[in-house]
């Protein structure tokens, strides 16, 4: 009798928690399932109908927001994301991971004095920088081009993906390092066969993250790119914001729905890279 007496709050609580979580996940997706709506509703039904549920589902949105701008076709403003999207994921994993490897495993003068430099840039608000580097582009004939989005990660400029790396690498047992260099393995080598393979949940997290941020990025998009045949899909959004205040409401939602696929596309595949690189680290307790 206690037995089932005690298992009954037990029961409630799991209820509870069951119907706060659906709650919650309820809240969190309210905004995603209203894009999703009224992407489907008429231009003349948006202002009016203010519940989720369409009267007249239409796929005229997601027509006239891809082909209906006077400039350029939706599609061009993806591809433009796309390239520098995936630049910017290759250039971060690749020089974030080699200054990450140096700081982390490598014995260089004035090593720690360096690192705190880089950490230290992480405090620099970046809107500091983008007068000078605005000049230093423009000098260099990049502005209306990606090179200015995409050459500077070459040089490890994201500080926090270092640091979020370093950290990784130091977790790694430094007795395979010792191993390997026993066996005549150089640092080059040690660093392919061994801190490639392990860092592999590091380099799918800053690929993620990198990825996900060039994509949404607005304001550093805008200031290098001029043509219209050059923008990307946040600033090709603002297109249907007319100077007169006329805006299209319906294919700005709709593009605004489809601009997210990637995204979601993006972390779902690297999402599983990532528990599958955990659990087969070969870091063994």
């Amino acid at each position: 009798m206690a037995t089932v007496t005690g298992a009954r709050p037990r029961a409630w609580r799991s209820v509870a928690r069951g119907v706060f979580l659906v709650a919650l996940l309820a809240l969190v997706l309210y905004p995603l399932v209203w894009l999703l709506a009224t992407s489907f509703k008429s231009t003349d039904e948006i202002p009016s109908n203010l519940s989720i549920i369409p009267h007249e589902p239409t796929w005229e949105n997601y027509v006239r927001g891809w082909t209906g701008l006077q400039t350029v076709s939706f599609a061009r403003f993806f591809l433009n994301s796309t390239v520098i999207a995936v630049g910017v994921v290759v250039a971060n994993c690749a020089s974030c991971l080699v200054t990450a490897y140096a700081f982390a495993r490598l014995r260089f003068p004035l090593r720690g004095v360096w690192f705190a430099v880089l950490i230290g840039t992480l405090l620099l608000p970046h809107h500091v920088l983008i007068v000078p580097q605005f000049v230093l582009f423009k000098f260099l004939g990049w502005i209306d081009t990606p090179l200015p989005l995409i050459v500077p990660k070459l040089l490890a400029t994201e500080a926090f993906f270092v640091f979020l790396m370093v950290q990784f690498m130091r977790g790694i047992p430094a007795e395979l390092d010792e191993a390997a260099t026993m066996d005549g393995c150089s640092p080059y080598r040690v660093f392919r066969h061994i801190m490639l393979p392990l860092a592999r949940p590091a380099i799918v997290t800053t690929a993620i993250f990198s990825f996900i941020w060039t994509w949404n990025d607005f304001f550093g998009q805008l200031i290098y790119l001029n043509s219209p045949d050059k923008y990307t899909v946040p600033i090709g959004l603002r297109l249907f914001i007319g100077g007169e205040g006329q805006t299209e409401l319906g294919p700005m939602f709709a593009m605004s729905m489809l601009s997210l696929a990637p995204v979601f596309l993006f972390f779902i595949a690297f999402q599983r890279l990532l528990v599958d690189g955990i659990n087969t680290s070969g870091i063994k307790g």
